[in-house]
């Protein structure tokens, strides 16, 4: 097992730099999108009741990269070293485009979570290039003196190089909406839609593209990521819905909090993979693309489950105990 698992860090995926330019500017319009419906107002109310607020950063930004780490130790038998870093950079990444839809569906606080994304892709800028190279750099000590596998080069993790791609991919379209928005309310709402409804399908569609091209290697190892990726993200949706419950969130935000943490931004995880100026292209990092990649997939499955359950399952019956919570 750990020899396929370590031949999975040679997989070099077929991911051309006509597709990573149009992954970063999927990404970068379906930011703007979001920020479209993000208000002054939103921030104001969080200002009035921070609490959930507050919860949600620690939980994306310091819980789930913590968690993350611990798990790849407690899993080391099981992972190659890039698998490990593949799972810690998406960890390290803001909560995942669709998370609002997502809250809206599961009748989550929406207004909490399109402030947690407003907040979450603004800290991701600073918190993203530092967690991953914090946790990264414990996640390879441990890896380093656990067996002699090792990467086929030194791993330098480029903090500054990652803040600046997070900037121009997240920080300017997210400042940019915001600042639209805002002046000119009217004229945003009439093309809201269609450029959320846009971006989103041609990030599926890019998405689907890399899948397919990379079906040989998606066959091969899709056995071991399944699993790992499975345990990972329900760590994730856990961790935040039982933050929420410790500290006696209503069950719509609990709802929000599991879905914010849960639901990672895992495109832009692949964008820093596959960005020359971070990860040398002689670098052999099949393990971090390929859990990022199935990532992407995988949390949209998960998500749209969990709206499916909360919806059929909290409703009715459990709606009493809703209001009671609330």
């Amino acid at each position: 097992m750990q020899e396929t698992l370590y031949a999975l860090d040679h997989v070099r995926l077929n991911f051309s730099p006509e597709s990573l330019h149009a992954l970063n500017i999927a990404i970068a319009i379906i930011m703007f999108g979001v920020a479209l419906e993000i208000k002054i107002d939103h921030f104001k109310k969080l200002i009035l009741n921070p609490k959930s607020a507050f919860l949600g950063v620690f939980s994306q930004f310091l819980l789930l990269p913590f968690l993350t780490f611990l798990l790849t130790v407690a899993l080391r038998n099981y992972l190659s070293p890039t698998m490990a870093l593949g799972m810690i950079l998406v960890a390290a990444c803001p909560g995942g485009n669709i998370s609002n839809f997502i809250s809206s569906l599961s009748k989550a606080n929406v207004a909490l979570s399109v402030s947690l994304t407003a907040i979450a892709t603004l800290s991701a800028v600073i918190m993203t290039p530092l967690n991953f190279s914090f946790w990264g750099k414990m996640a390879i000590n441990v890896y380093s003196k656990a067996d002699a596998a090792t990467l086929v080069r030194p791993l330098e993790i480029d903090a500054f190089q990652m803040f600046q791609t997070v900037f121009i991919i997240l920080g300017i379209p997210l400042i940019l909406g915001i600042f639209i928005n805002t002046k000119f309310p009217k004229t945003t709402e009439k093309f809201i839609k269609p450029i959320k409804r846009f971006s989103i399908i041609a990030f599926t569609v890019i998405v689907l593209m890399a899948l397919f091209n990379n079906f040989d290697h998606f066959i091969d190892y899709i056995q071991y990521i399944f699993l790992i990726v499975l345990i990972h993200n329900a760590l994730a949706l856990s961790s935040g819905y039982y933050l929420g419950r410790i500290f006696k969130r209503p069950l719509a935000d609990k709802k929000t909090l599991a879905i914010e943490t849960g639901i990672q931004n895992s495109g832009l995880a692949l964008v820093l993979i596959f960005n020359p100026k971070i990860f040398p292209v002689d670098m052999e990092l099949g393990g971090m693309a390929i859990v990022a990649a199935w990532w992407g997939i995988w949390h949209i499955l998960s998500g749209l489950a969990m709206a499916g359950f909360w919806t059929n399952f909290t409703y009715g019956f459990g709606k009493q105990k809703e209001k009671v919570e609330a």
